[in-house]
């Protein structure tokens, strides 16, 4: 029990069903090499992974401070662009992996610093009106800068040797590798950012997120925290990226910075409860499940009903973003406070 307090810095879960369903969830990630061998199950377990740290990096400034930005996937961004680069200038290396995500993560702490100091004073809606200027605007430079990012077409290049099909350790291959750095690195943010919000610095986020007045008359400097939150968050995405630069060989406006990806994030955390961090474990599993099999899935089922009046045509492959987004307004609807807000209420 003393070694769960400190790896979960003292914040459980509170729920035997979430305690469940998150052992669950993170025990077929930590096996699914092995469990769902094949290459297209072991890419959806590897874009969880990425997406988990970055819906939980989000919740830092959403769900813990309360600041609304859309900015998030440009941070993201500058992480994979950064090992895409360096890939791509100094050749496929671990040095150059190593200096990429380095240099992508400094450039994203630098534009978090910067917008949290401009940017930061004004009221909220105007705050996030801003980020999305920023984000629009690292877009249209990313397809500008053709020379060094390739322009819309993106740029693919190679990755270290032991990431590659050609590399074996026994009956595997660099796929294996591959997995578990991303899944390593991944829980070990995760776990970073769990430490985080519950350190006495995540106590005045969470104060800042109530009423930042308060905060403010009880002498705490809320710019810096909210600043600082920025930072970190926006650190913790650049990784993020550089783990998705590794996983898809190639990086691109739409494949980093596009606002779909923005959108997606939103929805993970939301759906999955904000402000608990967990929440991104669970939205995170549920989004990129749905945007894999949903489809295929409704093609079974349309063939499934196929001699059925209407049903058909109802359930029709090509329908499956409705049906997306009508799975997305029921756990609104049924969950308002996320998934692991109701199952803690209903412990």
């Amino acid at each position: 029990m003393r070694l769960e307090a400190l790896l979960l810095s003292g914040d459980a879960p509170r729920s035997r069903v979430l305690s469940a369903l998150l052992a669950a969830i993170v025990l077929l990630l930590a096996l699914a090499p092995f469990v769902f061998p094949g290459t297209r199950s072991l890419a959806v377990a590897e874009r969880i992974c990425i997406f988990i740290v970055l819906a939980a990096s989000y919740d830092v400034l959403l769900g813990y401070t309360g600041v609304v930005s859309f900015a998030h996937t440009m941070f993201f961004g500058m992480g994979a662009y950064g090992v895409g680069i360096a890939l791509t200038r100094l050749g496929p290396g671990w040095g150059a992996v190593l200096i990429g995500a380095l240099g992508g993560m400094a450039l994203a702490v630098a534009v978090a610093v910067v917008i949290g100091l401009l940017s930061l004073r004004v009221r909220a809606i105007f705050f996030s009106m801003i980020t999305l200027a920023v984000a629009s605007f690292a877009l249209i430079l990313a397809t500008s800068l053709r020379d060094w990012t390739g322009g819309e077409d993106g740029l693919t290049f190679s990755v270290p040797y032991a990431l590659t099909p050609g590399f074996k350790i026994g009956a595997y291959n660099g796929h294996l590798v591959a997995y578990y750095l991303i899944f390593v690195v991944a829980a070990l943010l995760f776990l970073f950012l769990l430490r985080v919000v519950n350190s006495p610095m995540g106590r005045v986020l969470q104060a800042i997120r109530e009423n930042e007045f308060r905060a403010e008359a009880l002498g705490l400097r809320t710019l810096r925290y909210r600043t600082l939150a920025g930072a970190i968050a926006a650190a913790v995405a650049s990784v993020a990226g550089a783990l998705l630069a590794l996983q898809l060989r190639y990086v691109g406006p739409d494949a980093t910075l596009s606002f779909g990806i923005m959108v997606d994030i939103l929805l993970m955390v939301v759906i999955g409860g904000m402000g608990t961090l967990y929440g991104a474990i669970l939205g995170s599993a549920i989004m990129v499940m749905a945007q894999y099999y949903l489809q295929p899935a409704m093609g079974a089922l349309s063939g499934a009903v196929a001699g059925v009046p209407v049903l058909p045509a109802l359930f029709h492959p090509d329908r499956w973003l409705l049906w997306l987004g009508l799975l997305f307004i029921l756990i609104v609807y049924f969950f308002p406070a996320g998934i692991v807000g109701r199952l803690r209420a209903l412990r």
